[in-house]
Parts: C-alpha cells; sequence; structure tokens
C-alpha cells in the first residue's frame, strides 16, 4: 500500500506516526542534553578547573565527545526512523477499514478489554470470603467481650469469698465459742448474786411487816406484792445479759450444728 494511503488510514484513526518519532527524537536529544550537563558538572569538580585556563580544555574536549556521539546517534536514528515509517507504520495493500455506520465507542472498547471473567469470580470468591471473615471477627469480638465480663464478675465473687474468708480466720470458731462460755458464766453468776440479794429481800421484808403487824406473819398479799417488785427489778437488771446470750445462741446454733456434723 502506499505511503499515502496508509497516512489516510491512520489519519481516520486519529493517528500520526510521524508525531510519534518526532517524540521520540526528541525524548533521547532531551536526554543527551541531560547527561552531558552532569557529566561537564561532574569532571570539573573531580579535576579542579572550574575558573582555571584548563575549564576551556575540558570543554572542547567535552563538546568534541559529544559531537562524535550525536553524529552516529543521529545517524542510527534516521535509519530508525526509516525503518518505522516503511515497515512498522506501513499497512499492507489491500488493507481497508471495517465500514460501519455506528461511531466506536471508546468507552465499551476498553471496558471490553478490561472483562475477564475468570477474574472477576476470582474477585467475587474474595468479596464474599472477606464478608464472611468480617462476620466471624464481630461474633468473635462478642464472645470475648462476654468472656471478659464473666471474667470480671468471676473476680468480684473471688474477691468477696477472701474478704469473708479473711473474717473467718480472724474471728474463729474457738474464739466464739469462747465468748458464749464466757457469757454463760457471767450470766450465771450474776443469777445467783440476784438471788441471794432476792432472799435477803424476802426476810428483811417479813421482819419489817412482822415488826409493823406486832407479831403477826406477813400475809401472802405483801410479800406478793414486794416479790412481784423484786422480780421486776430482777428482770429489768439481767435484761441485757439475757439478750446478748440469745442474740450469740440464735447466731451460733447453727454453725454450732455444721462442726458437731463435721
Amino acid at each position: 500500500m502506499e505511503r499515502s494511503e496508509s497516512e489516510a488510514v491512520f489519519e481516520s484513526l486519529s493517528l500520526n506516526p510521524q508525531i510519534f518519532i518526532n517524540e521520540t527524537l526528541n525524548t533521547v536529544d532531551y536526554l543527551l542534553d541531560d547527561a552531558f550537563h552532569f557529566f561537564s558538572q561532574e569532571a570539573s569538580k573531580l579535576l579542579r578547573t572550574e575558573g582555571t585556563e584548563r575549564s576551556q580544555s575540558l570543554s572542547r574536549g567535552i563538546a568534541y565527545i559529544r559531537n562524535k556521539i550525536q553524529s552516529d546517534l543521529d545517524t542510527r536514528l534516521g535509519m530508525w526512523e526509516k525503518y518505522c515509517l516503511h515497515h512498522c507504520f506501513s499497512l499492507p495493500k489491500g488493507f481497508h477499514l471495517p465500514e460501519s455506520t455506528e461511531p466506536i465507542d471508546e468507552n465499551l472498547v476498553e471496558q471490553a478489554e478490561l472483562c475477564d471473567p475468570a477474574l472477576d469470580m476470582r474477585l467475587s470468591s474474595l468479596r464474599d470470603r472477606l464478608t464472611m471473615i468480617g462476620k466471624e471477627s464481630a461474633e468473635l469480638n462478642h464472645e470475648l467481650r462476654e468472656l471478659e465480663r464473666q471474667s470480671a464478675s468471676r473476680d468480684r465473687c473471688a474477691a468477696i469469698v477472701k474478704e469473708v474468708l479473711e473474717s473467718y480466720e480472724q474471728n474463729s470458731v474457738h474464739e466464739l465459742f469462747e465468748e458464749m462460755t464466757r457469757t454463760a458464766s457471767e450470766l450465771h453468776v450474776k443469777i445467783e448474786d440476784l438471788g441471794t440479794r432476792r432472799a435477803k429481800d424476802v426476810e428483811c421484808g417479813r421482819a419489817k411487816s412482822f415488826c409493823e403487824s406486832n407479831g403477826e406473819l406477813p400475809t401472802l398479799n405483801h410479800v406478793k406484792g414486794r416479790g412481784s417488785i423484786k422480780y421486776l427489778w430482777f428482770d429489768t437488771s439481767a435484761k441485757s445479759v439475757m439478750l446478748r446470750l440469745s442474740f450469740i445462741f440464735c447466731v451460733f446454733r447453727p454453725l454450732r450444728c455444721e462442726i458437731g456434723r463435721i
């Protein structure tokens, strides 16, 4: 196919091979300029020729090397340009573009190129796995929080039991029974003292009544009246001791039964 026909086909596709070749040649020139500029600076630093007569000699030497390289490079790039125009961008004879009344949608072309069923299936599988892992992670976090709450509750219960055991060790069962024994002994002594006092008071009352009645024995009503007063006094004086003993027996009777079982 002639070159003009090839250019017409490329232009219909909004392509221009010559522009591509020119941009490539310009890029090579830019790279060559940067390379020799860097080479000149580094050579001046290493040879310490800046501000001396040798600086001009170095510049002439670098320019000579660059011209030599540039000449060879231009020759090779010219051959490359001809090869591209005559072979790479030359269409074969009988080539015709497919006629289509519908405009080509570039977005559809890109989507068709990017569409890969196998890749889509793999991506969908990975998404499903990610969703499943997220659910499992949420469940594990919930179980972890529940275990933390249970652990905190057990720690509180253990602290309470420890406190009770420490209190129990401080006040042992033997000490409590010893206190009960001492309290019972004190109560027994007070009851005996109160009985002795009551007997003396009764005798004194009888003697006084006998004297007041001119030698007659006192009646039961007089003795009963004085006796009831003495009994009331007796109840009042022993009230605190009786209450204390009743409290001790009510509290420690179950404990004594448990110890008896052991």
